[in-house]
């Protein structure tokens, strides 16, 4: 039997979220609309013809839990949240659709220490872990397509200063690559060790080879960049910013908000876990043109087909711990 789903709304906001979804039920529609476009789907054996499907009404008294669907072909029950990063959540859905606008439109992030304040969560672990599922839900897999036109590349170094060091020691920092396309998208990576050999591997995965390339004069840059359009730089040193259409401005600018962030709400961010947070700022800064509702529903798929847990399972899931 085919179900009749809510339309998806242009736009959200924070008001809309707290009065239209107010209850588990509506967030739920709602979740069915966003993940289900075009009908139901069987996360367990892909089958979308809508007359394959039953729906089990709710019985709480019989802990039968809302939206939820028999599969005839493969006899599974399901939820629109089996095969998300929502499943096995004892979180109210209404609360993770609060989480996820916020973690979307707050420029300079939101710790979890915030959101366990504003949803009453039991704990902040619970929060944490909360916040790292949707940034684990953001972080893009493999990109299909390219940055193209002119691109910035920079790099910077997350961390902390160490006491009798200076600013300069990167001793307890995390190096940081990001590429940024004027007027586009912004790809930021965890390296090693910033060197002419990473910094080519990440331009050539996700480079076009008609790319103008911008950079500061660091040398690593010039055998990086061979083969690609054309490389120019600024020489920082001798305090040379700009020469006509060629600086490093937008990735620098980039580079200000991630470490805010990482400054001011954060206070901290470990090795281990900062390509999840990079995600979540490279979300929100490609996505800067649109607003904080549309950047919340343009997200919200990423949530399928995505598990996180705190300890590997036995089936092989990505883990935090």
């Amino acid at each position: 039997m085919k179900t009749e789903l809510l339309p998806t709304p242009e736009d959200l906001t924070l008001d809309e979220i707290q009065s239209r979804f107010a209850t588990d039920d509506k967030a739920r529609e709602y979740l069915e609309a966003i993940l289900w476009p075009n009908g139901v789907v069987c996360p367990h054996c892909k089958q979308s013809d809508q007359s394959a499907f039953w729906k089990i009404e709710e019985n709480k008294k019989k802990e039968i839990r809302g939206g939820l669907r028999q599969c005839i072909p493969c006899g599974k029950q399901f939820t629109c949240t089996v095969g998300t990063i929502f499943e096995d959540s004892h979180i109210p859905l209404r609360k993770w659709l609060v989480a996820w606008y916020l973690i979307c439109s707050s420029k300079k992030g939101i710790s979890a220490l915030q959101i366990q304040r504003m949803l009453g969560l039991g704990s902040y672990r619970t929060a944490w872990m909360m916040m790292h599922k949707i940034r684990y839900a953001l972080q893009a897999p493999q990109f299909k397509d390219k940055l193209s036109g002119t691109v910035e590349v920079d790099e910077t170094y997350v961390g902390g200063k160490k006491r009798g060091m200076g600013n300069a020691y990167k001793g307890n920092k995390t190096a940081v690559v990001a590429l940024v396309e004027r007027n586009g998208a912004v790809r930021s990576q965890v390296v090693p060790v910033v060197t002419g050999k990473n910094i080519r591997k990440m331009l050539l995965g996700n480079v076009d080879k008609t790319t103008d390339i911008f950079t500061d004069t660091f040398q690593v840059y010039l055998k990086a960049t061979k083969g690609f359009k054309s490389h120019q730089s600024v020489n920082h040193h001798k305090k040379e910013y700009v020469r006509g259409n060629v600086h490093t401005n937008t990735v620098e600018g980039y580079f200000s908000l991630l470490k805010r962030g990482v400054i001011g709400t954060f206070h901290h961010v470990s090795k281990k876990h900062l390509p999840l947070y990079l995600a979540e700022f490279d979300h929100r800064y490609s996505a800067r043109k649109v607003t904080d509702g549309e950047r919340t529903v343009e997200s919200l798929p990423k949530a399928a087909g995505k598990r996180l847990t705190y300890k590997a399972p036995k089936s092989g899931k990505a883990a935090l711990l």
